[in-house]
């Protein structure tokens, strides 16, 4: 898992999880506004609002995107 700083011309969009630094936590992204330069958080059961620059995308390997992929398919596993 890495976690890569989102630049000027990615993206985060709602329900999306990302990485908050100053508090260590991955929240779930809530609304993202580029003009105002904030992301609107939910963690940890309360909501959060803070700089861009204080959130980092999170992301995965193509082993860690099969490792936590659940298949509803009970013949499939």
């Amino acid at each position: 898992m890495k976690f890569e700083e989102i630049s000027e011309t990615q993206k985060v969009t709602p329900g999306e999880y990302v990485l908050h630094e100053p508090t260590k936590q991955i929240v779930m992204c809530g609304a993202f506004n580029r003009e105002a330069d904030f992301i609107r958080a939910i963690g940890m059961g309360r909501s959060l609002k803070d700089k861009i620059s204080n959130f980092k995308k999170i992301k995965l390997t193509e082993e860690e995107r099969q490792d936590r992929k659940v298949s509803r398919c009970k013949g499939c596993g």
